[in-house]
């Protein structure tokens, strides 16, 4: 696997730099990329690799990395299309730990079913359907994710059916391995099962509502999942932008025929200064009372967290961000100093750039 990565990395490399599609007859070829490199410093000085268990993007303490780097390849021909990238950084081996195969970030193919392209038909590893902060910290608002997007799927792996009546509304359904899966942990379990709608009432509003509901494997057999994920994302005008979000999920529990349940409210601002800088503005709440997603030291997890952000855009594809963050919990389940505290305070900055 070593080896076939070292060999695909320089030569999609090549590809990519020169940025613009290829055309043969009918065959179109797109190639692009991203890289983003990262220092993380907290505030509680952990003594482990990872800063929190519950994060995946920048989860190194004191330490200068490559956070995401992926490159991309993109082929159509006729109402046939095509998506293959490859991925590496401190995010993949934090995310994707638990995959056999870490280095695919995505690889799709698909097939409109007729001339206006109002449906369509995709198979493969996807990115995930749930949220609105994806793996690509630059169409993000914020430098770090919610904790809300952490600990939601950045990928799913199955088939996907959408239908695009017009520029208003899309509504797509899907058949999947399970909870943000590439490989199918238990092959007795069925296919998980989710939809997602959404609607555009203009240019500068969209309106997102996803579910997934699935067999997901626990230390006492597989349990069902629902879960639910909404979010309103809105340009107010030139300089102000939001974004509210509220995910909500529930699983059988492991002890009888009641429901764990877990939820997360996140609103989210930006002011654009102008075309070179950029702020944000996040607070959020996290529960998980019964350790259902997020498990640190087995003590119900009930967290606040602020946010603020400077970002500094010398162009369009280059972005120089930096974050403080501070997480506050009801409960002591941080640790600094070999003892658990109710505080986490870290600062990060990133720089990417994408191709």
């Amino acid at each position: 696997m070593k080896k076939i990565w070292q060999f695909s990395l320089p030569l999609l490399l090549v590809f990519s730099l020169s940025g613009k599609a290829q055309t043969i007859d009918s065959l179109k070829i797109d190639f692009s990329g991203f890289i983003e490199s990262y220092y993380a410093y907290d505030f509680n000085t952990p003594t482990e690799n990872q800063k929190l268990p519950f994060m995946y993007n920048y989860n190194r303490h004191n330490e200068f990395n490559i956070n995401n780097a992926l490159l991309r390849v993109k082929a159509s021909y006729e109402n046939v299309y095509a998506s293959f990238a490859l991925h590496a950084g401190t995010y993949v081996e934090d995310n994707y730990a638990a995959e056999d195969v870490k280095w695919v970030s995505d690889a799709i193919v698909g097939i409109f079913l007729d001339k206006k392209r109002k449906h369509a038909i995709e198979m493969g590893i996807m990115p995930s359907y749930i949220g609105f902060e994806t793996a690509i910290s630059a169409s993000n608002l914020t430098v770090t994710r919610s904790v809300l997007a952490e600990n939601s799927p950045y990928f799913m792996t199955g088939i996907k059916y959408q239908f695009q009546p017009n520029d208003k509304w899309t509504f797509a359904t899907l058949f999947t391995n399970g909870w943000q899966r590439i490989s199918k942990p238990d092959n007795s379990a069925l296919p998980a099962f989710g939809y997602q709608i959404i609607y555009k009432p203009t240019e500068k509003a969209v309106l997102n509502w996803s579910t997934f509901i699935g067999d997901e494997p626990t230390d006492f057999g597989l349990r069902t999942r629902y879960f639910s994920n909404l979010y309103f994302d809105y340009q107010w005008n030139e300089n102000w932008r939001t974004i509210a979000g509220f995910d909500a999920g529930m699983q059988k529990s492991s002890l009888g025929d009641n429901y764990e349940k877990w939820f997360s409210p996140v609103l989210i601002a930006q002011y654009t200064f102008n075309s070179k800088w950029q702020t944000a503005f996040r607070t959020e709440f996290y529960q998980d009372e019964n350790n259902v997603i997020i498990n640190v030291n087995d003590i119900a997890f009930k967290t606040f967290g602020n946010s603020f952000n400077i970002d500094f855009l010398p162009t369009k594809k280059l972005k120089i961000r930096t974050e403080a963050r501070w997480l506050k919990s009801q409960e002591a389940i941080f640790i600094k100093d070999n003892q658990l505290v109710e505080d986490n305070f870290f600062i990060t900055t990133s720089m990417s750039f994408e191709f």
